[in-house]
């Protein structure tokens, strides 16, 4: 192997690694969501704590991926397709961060539901489905991220449309229930902030399946009409 290949199969290495490490990050928001799901259906509290530690090894994980791919263009100055994958995964990785952190939201506004000695199901109706619908947008869009899958982050942000539309309609009920019973707004704001810590999740997995595209295909869709086909 010549210097140029051994540089090449080292800078492979790097990009794979960091490929890596953005998943790991991944698997660790899926897991926060997810428990903080459950916990909004069961009224397990205990796992709050274990939410707000996971958020904090997120918060290092991003710190570390962050350094990493500013490591890498340095020493590397890469180009086209590699470029991109470096640019994309630094985005990535904020969104994962803030998703992170509206688990976090959702796990503490959860807690404080049940400390009041309320239950949410009797009121957020929906908000149950709409967050299995969030979750299964973030595995999706890190399943594109893991194979540069295209058709794959474009079914994630079509999605994105139907957890908006979702949204808005569990709003539109606990709006309903705070005019007809004062008592429930304590816990009807509560819900709706979850509910808003939800939508914003699908957000983050659309953001994501944005940069997937961009990473494969070099096009910006971000604020824009034009989705991946």
């Amino acid at each position: 192997m010549n210097e140029s290949q051994h540089l090449s199969s080292q800078f492979d290495d790097e990009l794979s690694r960091l490929r890596t490490h953005v998943l790991q990050m991944g698997g660790l928001v899926e897991t926060q969501v997810s428990a903080a799901i459950d916990a909004y259906s069961t009224g397990e509290i205990s796992s709050v704590k274990t939410i707000v530690e996971t958020d904090r090894k997120v918060n290092e994980l991003e710190k570390a991926i962050d350094d990493d791919c500013a490591h890498v263009i340095a020493k590397r100055q890469p180009t086209a397709s590699d470029l991109r994958l470096i640019l994309g995964i630094s985005k990535i990785v904020t969104d994962l961060e803030r998703a992170g952190d509206e688990a976090k939201k959702i796990a503490k506004g959860v807690r404080r539901i049940y400390e009041n000695g309320h239950l949410p199901g009797q009121y957020g109706v929906g908000v149950r489905h709409l967050a299995e619908a969030a979750l299964i947008m973030v595995r999706q869009a890190l399943d594109a991220f893991a194979r540069l899958d295209t058709p794959q982050a474009a079914n994630v942000i079509r999605a994105d449309t139907d957890v908006d539309a979702e949204f808005k309609s569990i709003i539109r009920q606990l709006i309903t229930h705070m005019m007809e019973d004062p008592r429930t707004i304590t816990t009807s704001i509560d819900i709706i902030s979850i509910a808003r810590a939800i939508e914003r999740i699908g957000d983050h997995a659309k953001n994501i399946s944005e940069q997937v595209v961009f990473i494969v295909e070099g096009r910006d869709i971000r604020h824009t009409k034009e989705k991946a086909q």
